[in-house]
């Protein structure tokens, strides 16, 4: 009995050599169809056409081709049981012994930003799946494969049966899985262009969410050593490693959150994070005055941490950096002497933020038990005119900078979050304590640790101050204007509080929880 494998294939890389292989080494017949025939017969590998098989033409643009009963009959068919081969036999169907197919590049089409609905839906698969999930339906008896980075595998296990029963079992299993992530990725992208790119918090959510990805690096380790990790999805098309020891778990945890923090600056801006707390931020009029500055908000918290830049690290950075021990620098470039100065020491990991924050990043996903909790990120960004000022003063020009930088910041750090904060720095940061209070001694206590005056600045809460005593903490600091989300049963009271402080105050009607 010939043995008859079908191909077709959108990726084309190292299917000559593996359809070769299959004709000249195993024995093969070749069903194939359009793009993937041509290219197969150019190479001068035998091919039968799908169409002169079937006897059934290409139709409707190709739309209609291998959803044929002499395909899925050949793939569904049970070897064991008479009465399937009989029917079989009947029919004309003959067994399809093995399966190659990759599927129209819908993710890469609707990556494009100016992609139409019309182009996206041409490159939705239908006989492609449909052939996968019935070959892997029937993985005791064909080999199914979709990744061109198996087929070395496949020809290695063909002259072993149990092998090869093995590798079709784990290869079936990653047939659901591309399925299953295909499909949702069409999910994802319909329900976008019906409800818009912002998801509404109710309407926007799907009522089924699934979450898909292809494993892309094997972690030595989860957050500690005794739990075992793995990274899933496209990070490493947002990020380019140029050095250093593998990423951690915790690693890639940390610069997620400072590529999120770093997002909200346009001015050359320094962000230094620890644990994903920002421990000193700075814009200024170049990287290293806003690493001078970013730096001397704390100079401990830094070490082991994540290091963060909106603009190229040039080597005049590079050299202050190197005075501290980091874990991770993040940039969207680096010069050449910055690279030969990072060289010398191997186990620091540099990475290029490439892209920026993907669009199909901004969904915020938790586990819980027994499921998972999905909402739109948190991205609001805040204008004055936003704001109401609740106090009988006005803040200052440098105030209301002030006020919006530490706005920026405290966004991004765990609550309780405290942040004390000048025109474009961070003076002080008091994070994830269970009061308000403790965040702000400990954001206090730090500026005093760092040799820093707390005279003239501002503070900027993440939530409302529940009564005033944190208000009037802030102003014996020496803060002279707070900025904070309102909506307190005591708001009154706090306001009264700033106005016999002199401070001045605005409510932005937003609260930036990070739990």
């Amino acid at each position: 009995m010939t043995r008859t494998a079908l191909i077709s294939v959108s990726d084309k890389t190292g299917i000559v050599e593996f359809a070769r292989e299959l004709v000249d080494r195993h024995g093969f017949r070749i069903l194939s169809t359009g793009g993937t025939a041509k290219a197969l017969a150019a190479a001068g590998v035998e091919v039968v056409e799908v169409s002169d098989y079937t006897g059934f033409p290409e139709m409707m643009e190709g739309r209609v081709k291998t959803l044929h009963p002499k395909i899925h009959g050949g793939l569904l068919c049970l070897r064991e049981k008479e009465e399937h081969m009989a029917q079989a036999a009947a029919h004309g169907i003959d067994m399809i012994e093995m399966v190659v197919v990759n599927l129209y590049p819908f993710e890469e089409t609707v990556a494009k930003p100016d992609v139409t609905r019309g182009e996206a839906i041409e490159q939705i698969d239908i006989g492609g799946p449909s052939m996968l999930r019935s070959a892997a339906k029937n993985h005791a008896s064909v080999t199914v494969v979709t990744d061109p980075g198996d087929y070395a595998r496949v020809l290695e296990s063909m002259d072993d049966a149990d092998a090869l029963a093995r590798l079709r079992r784990e290869l079936a299993i990653k047939v659901y899985a591309r399925t299953s992530a295909y499909d949702a990725a069409i999910t994802r992208y319909l329900g976008e262009v019906e409800n818009g790119p912002d998801l509404d918090a109710i309407a926007g959510l799907p009522s089924e969410f699934s979450i898909q990805g292809q494993k892309a690096a094997s972690l030595r380790y989860g957050e500690n050593p005794h739990q075992k990790a793995a990274l899933y999805g496209r990070f490493f098309e947002v990020f380019q490693q140029l050095q250093g020891k593998e990423l951690s778990f915790n690693n890639i945890i940390d610069i997620s959150a400072a590529t999120y923090l770093i997002g909200e600056f346009e001015r050359p801006t320094v962000a230094i994070l620890k644990h994903t707390n920002p421990c000193g931020v700075a814009s200024a009029e170049n990287l290293v005055e806003a690493w001078d500055q970013a730096f001397a908000t704390d100079r401990q918290a830094p070490f082991g941490g994540i290091i963060v830049v909106n603009q190229t690290v040039d080597g005049e950075l590079a050299n202050r950096i190197r005075e501290i021990f980091c874990e991770v620098i993040i940039a969207p470039h680096f010069s050449d002497e910055a690279l030969a100065l990072f060289g010398k020491r191997k186990n620091l990991r540099l990475m290029i933020n490439k892209e920026g924050v993907r669009e199909d990043s901004l969904l915020d996903i938790r586990s819980a038990i027994g499921g998972f909790l999905v909402q739109d990120r948190d991205q609001k960004r805040l204008s004055p005119g936003e704001c109401k000022v609740v106090t009988e003063r006005q803040p200052s020009d440098e105030e209301w900078k002030a006020l919006l930088f530490g706005w920026k910041v405290v966004k991004h750090v765990k609550s309780n979050a405290i942040v004390y904060a000048g025109a474009e720095r961070t003076i002080g940061i008091g994070a994830g304590q269970m009061s308000r209070v403790d965040s702000s001694n400990i954001a206090v206590w730090k500026a005093g640790e760092a040799g820093l005056s707390l005279q003239g600045s501002v503070i900027a809460s993440d939530a409302f101050f529940p009564f005033a005593d944190g208000l009037e903490a802030a102003a014996k600091a020496g803060a002279t204007a707070a900025i904070q989300p309102g909506g307190s049963i005591r708001d009154e009271e706090v306001i009264a509080a700033a106005n016999k402080c002199g401070m001045s105050m605005v409510f932005t009607g937003i609260r930036h929880f990070r739990h």
